[in-house]
């Protein structure tokens, strides 16, 4: 790949081999509330710094020549937090796609918005679609928004999708079928998931996509995020041996 002066400096400072930058990030971005009231403040206040992380995240993954960045924004449980903040969510991402659509737009940003939008308001649901229309030329990077996403349900939905279309030999049927069923067909799998805040735990987020994915939990709260945090994540990712259930030389 070709590589900029701005990207060699990046690479060379936190030991970044070029040649192996992960085409799929995937994100769980946790700690928005803790972050909030460590300052004293109320979880809106946090909502909105991780507003702000994830669009910084956005940028260096770009600087660092990642492919698919994939954000778990709000899922199928968040619905069960108090109304009062999930109604700041809903308008929160509805001034987001508003305000940054057309920057995005300028830095070859395309997005989807991946989920069950039918149990989102129509005013957002309008505005995904309006967006992903807007910005689906863009070939930079793909910023996948998971909105109203669960992995099961997505797992679901794929399976009845199958069922209506069903192949005539059932025996026929392989795990690339049961991929191009999901949300995220027409993308390679992550190579890494990155989980802040601490927390040991998937949440229901991309549990086929993940099968081979290496994972990295962070201490840090997800406004903290920055491109040190990221760039550390890809250069300990590097060092790593994918195995993918076989063994290395090294172990035989």
């Amino acid at each position: 790949m070709s590589v900029t002066t701005k990207q060699e400096a990046v690479y060379k400072k936190y030991g970044i081999d070029a040649d192996a930058i992960p085409e799929h990030v995937a994100i769980i971005m946790d700690g928005n509330g803790r972050w909030a009231k460590k300052r004293l403040m109320p979880r809106n206040f946090g909502h909105n710094a991780g507003r702000k992380a994830l669009k910084l995240a956005l940028k260096n993954c770009t600087l660092l020549g990642v492919k698919h960045l994939t954000a778990y924004t709000f899922s199928t449980e968040n619905w069960r937090r108090p109304e009062e903040e999930v109604a700041f969510l809903m308008k929160l991402l509805k001034t987001a796609i508003f305000e940054e659509v057309p920057e995005m737009k300028k830095e070859g940003v395309r997005i989807k918005f991946l989920g069950d939008l039918t149990g989102l308001p129509q005013e957002l649901q309008d505005q995904c679609h309006s967006a992903m229309a807007e910005l689906d030329g863009n070939t930079r990077i793909q910023l996948n928004i998971m909105l109203n996403y669960g992995s099961r349900n997505e797992i679901l939905n794929g399976v009845k999708s199958l069922l209506k279309n069903p192949p005539q030999d059932i025996d026929t049927l392989t795990e690339d079928d049961i991929s191009k069923s999901l949300y995220t067909a027409d993308m390679p799998d992550p190579e890494i998931l990155i989980r802040t805040s601490g927390e040991y735990r998937i949440s229901n987020y991309l549990l086929w996509q993940i099968a081979y994915t290496e994972i990295f939990i962070l201490d840090i709260l997800w406004p903290d995020f920055d491109l040190e945090a990221l760039a550390n994540v890809i250069a300990q990712y590097q060092k790593r041996d994918r195995r993918y259930g076989g063994l290395t030389d090294e172990d035989s």
